[in-house]
């Protein structure tokens, strides 16, 4: 497995290099200090998996970069490094497609935790933002409240097998695009389910989703990815 630290400061870098080993001893871990490095990397290395990367680069503004990223390379997984971690910014990170969000102040045993997950495919979240006693970000009209959520299983929201499908997939941070070459779908199918799946949770974004999923305490089915 290669892995790509994107990240100005050597000894951040250094230290997600140690990270890395002890979560996953037989990775191939490089790195890039701004962001047109990490593209040559990128290029150099389509076998890449997984970036870890930065949102305050010298070169570029980090959305922009995860933005890049989603559109060019969808199939690499990208976990986002920030010394940021209001809302507003995880919310956008995982508009943009990330898989987790971790906070730079974070202990090292989170950050080793929140990697373990991403390694099992699942998307980590700070835990404060999962926090029931705080509203969802960007919810200007406040439509849905989380504690007035809708309960059951994913059927009885109306749910498909497909749609479930596409849930978990949508939940491992995998685009749209990528979705539909899983699951052999047009895109224009994967973005209809994904529409109902949102509205049948009433969320408006992937992060919200993620947040539902697990209050209600859904454990889906992995998706054959080959």
């Amino acid at each position: 497995m290669k892995i790509l630290v994107v990240d100005d400061q050597v000894l951040i870098r250094e230290a997600l290099r140690g990270v890395l080993k002890e979560v996953k001893g037989d990775a191939t871990v490089l790195e890039a200090s701004s962001c047109s490095q990490a593209m040559l990397v990128i290029a150099v290395h389509p076998d890449l998996e997984l970036i870890l990367l930065d949102l305050n680069l010298p070169d570029r503004d980090g959305f922009s970069v995860l933005a890049e990223l989603g559109e060019r390379y969808p199939a690499i997984s990208v976990v986002v490094l920030s010394a940021q971690q209001d809302r507003d910014s995880v919310v956008r990170a995982f508009e943009l497609g990330a898989l987790a969000f971790i906070p730079k102040s974070g202990q090292l045993e989170v950050m080793v935790k929140a990697l373990e997950l991403v390694f099992a495919g699942h998307p980590y979240i700070p835990p404060e933002i999962l926090a029931r006693d705080q509203p969802l970000a960007r919810q200007p009209d406040e439509k849905q409240p989380a504690a007035n959520r809708p309960s059951g299983s994913p059927a009885d929201l109306g749910l498909t097998k497909q749609q479930v499908k596409v849930l978990s997939l949508l939940l491992q941070a995998k685009s749209n695009k990528v979705i539909g070459r899983i699951l052999n779908l047009a895109e224009p199918t994967v973005k209809n389910h994904v529409t109902a799946i949102l509205k049948a949770l009433k969320v408006s974004n992937r992060m919200e989703a993620l947040i539902a999923v697990r209050e209600l305490g859904w454990k889906l089915p992995p998706v054959s990815q080959s």
